[in-house]
């Protein structure tokens, strides 16, 4: 049922629920009647326009309007297009003596600037209109207009086909989301997730519940932000996740609970959290004997293992810098080293690590990854997981780069969804492959045909988690959660080596008739990103941080001086190496 709901709610936002009426009982005898059959105004009384630029038509023609917007641009100084949130209007420019001050105004004021216009609706001359453009068919003749405010030189063009690098655009964020482009996603966002709530909250019985953004520690899982309060020596963090409060409100009997949550993690972009799904071949017994050394070196490690992907007419379609590029970015984002191997030897690049592949190792790869002469092979080496999750992102990198050369391989209106199950409960930590650490996190309950295996062999046993993976991309996960408090006392306490002091309101709230329990969280950047066709998640957000980050628009995070951090009795040690306190006095340089 659930990926039933989300396909539909892909393909149909624009579809209406109908009339909905819902009661809300108070605690004496007062009800709250919510119903869509009353409608509110559209404009405001404070409000000096009488009409959005974008929805005016040949019906409207003859009508006196008052329009407010951006000057889009200019054409002759005879007409100039306006725009706002709603869409775009041709106003014409008197050219008469007796309006030369309404000519000044819409003349010489800059691109960007904003203008009040008051006129009359008119046809477009025979032949001038515009198929492409909903309001083509009319024009406002300007009698009136008025500089609300001018506009300095821009930075770059409001337009979205000029490009834009993204520092630039983070950095001047309230200019980029001028585009139609950002209009579109963020207003998009907002009507899939009004579709969320009117199908939990009014089809479902959902409850809508806002939980705290200031909590304490939670042991396992991303890092967390740290925030100091006034007493010395604490400190609240800022929650990962809700994970706890939804499992409090199922003690306390909201069954069906949800919310739009913030999740604060500082880790900055770290991909290799968790391994993608994809078609990936296990090699390491073709370079058992290998001379390249970071071949070597993964393979004589307990975890090593090399593995690779093919990339179907990858000769054909990508050149030189598209593979330095994944290489770049398999190195900066996870470093880890990414090998291109080819057919052909004449397609090697001069890689000299490519060359130390002997030919008996080159044919057995041609055999296991079923090569073509036009394929190109990407294989790298490391740690199970670490390699899984290079290469997935790198696959759809590849499609990516492959599509933008016009090989049609994923149809973008097509939403495929998989569910994947049977998940370890436990992972060998990395730093220390002797402790174990929570796949998926300390409260997701095990296997019930695994329970036994707990006390024996846990790293054999599976966990009741299960991701969402829509188009190749993971968009949600969740779990079935630990409900009885001594065998999550034993899981914190016995397995993971963590101070359950730390959870003693949780273990404490499970032995007061906790009832089984589960949930799923859904990635709604991510989600967003497959059904806008976005490129990064970054534009599906109003105001994104940098990939360090940093909010480029305002140098967020950045320096207090020494007396607004003595009430929370916190101290700066500065590195040895830095500048110390003169950074409190240098300027911020955004990144590039």
């Amino acid at each position: 049922m659930f990926t039933c709901w989300l396909g539909r709610l892909c393909r149909g936002l624009s579809t209406p629920t109908g009339r909905i009426t819902h009661l809300i009982h108070g605690s004496h005898s007062r009800r709250l009647v919510l119903s869509s059959q009353r409608r509110m105004p559209e404009l405001s009384s404070f409000v000096a326009r009488t009409n959005t630029c974008g929805e005016l038509r040949s019906s409207h023609i003859g009508q006196e309007v008052t329009l407010c917007g951006w000057i889009q641009y200019r054409r002759q100084n005879i007409f100039l297009v306006l725009r706002d949130f709603h869409g775009l209007v041709q106003v014409v420019i008197p050219q008469d003596e007796s309006a030369a001050s309404v000519k000044k105004i819409l003349c010489e004021a800059p691109v960007e600037s904003v203008v009040q216009v008051s006129g009359t609706v008119i046809s477009r001359p025979p032949g001038q209109e515009n198929p492409k453009m909903p309001t083509g068919e009319i024009e406002i003749q300007v009698k009136s207009a008025e500089l609300l405010n001018t506009c300095k030189k821009l930075p770059f063009e409001i337009k979205d086909f000029v490009k834009k690098t993204e520092a630039l655009r983070l950095q001047y964020r309230y200019l980029d989301l001028r585009s139609f482009q950002m209009q579109h996603n963020l207003r998009l966002r907002s009507q899939m997730v009004m579709k969320m709530r009117e199908y939990l909250c009014n089809l479902h019985g959902f409850v809508d519940i806002e939980t705290p953004t200031l909590f304490k520690r939670t042991p396992g899982g991303a890092k967390e932000f740290v925030v100091p309060s006034r007493e010395p020596g604490k400190f609240y963090c800022l929650p990962q996740s809700p994970q706890q409060f939804k499992q409090l409100l199922m003690v306390g009997g909201l069954d069906r609970y949800f919310q739009v949550a913030r999740c604060y993690r500082d880790e900055g972009s770290r991909p290799d959290r968790q391994p993608e799904f994809t078609q990936i071949v296990d090699i390491s017994d073709v370079f058992r004997n290998t001379e390249v050394g970071f071949l070597q070196d993964a393979l004589s490690k307990p975890q090593g293992t090399v593995k690779a992907i093919c990339i179907s007419e990858g000769t054909k379609y990508l050149k030189r810098k598209d593979i330095e590029s994944l290489r770049k970015f398999a190195a900066d984002h996870f470093n880890q080293e990414v090998l291109p191997v080819f057919l052909k030897d004449n397609r090697n690049w001069n890689s000299p690590v490519a060359k130390s592949i002997m030919e008996e190792q080159r044919s057995e790869l041609i055999r296991l990854m079923d090569m073509q002469e036009d394929c190109v092979v990407l294989l790298t080496a490391g740690e199970h997981r670490k390699a899984c999750s290079v290469l997935g992102k790198l696959r759809l990198e590849c499609a990516d780069l492959l599509e933008a050369r016009g090989l049609v391989l994923r149809d973008p209106a097509l939403f495929s969804f998989l569910w994947v199950v049977d998940f370890p409960l436990f992972l060998p930590k990395e730093e220390n492959p002797g402790e174990l650490e929570s796949a998926h996190h300390p409260f997701t309950a095990p296997h019930p045909s695994d329970i036994h295996l707990l006390y024996t062999e846990p790293k054999q046993v599976r966990s009741q988690h299960y991701d969402l993976v829509l188009n190749g991309s993971e968009i949600g996960g969740g779990s079935i959660r630990i409900h009885d408090a001594e065998l999550q006392r034993y899981i914190l306490a016995t397995l993971l080596k963590e101070d359950v002091k730390l959870l003693s309101h949780l273990l404490q709230a499970l032995d007061f008739g906790a009832p089984p329990h589960g949930g799923i969280a859904l990635g709604l950047d991510r989600l967003m990103c497959l059904v806008t066709g976005a490129p990064s998640i970054r534009d599906v957000i109003a105001f994104p941080k940098s990939f360090r980050g940093h909010d480029l628009m305002s140098s967020a995070p950045g320096s207090l001086p020494p007396e607004e951090l003595k009430p929370y009795h916190i101290q700066v040690s500065w590195p040895a190496d830095s500048k110390g306190k003169e950074l409190l006095n240098e300027p911020y340089h955004p990144e590039s």
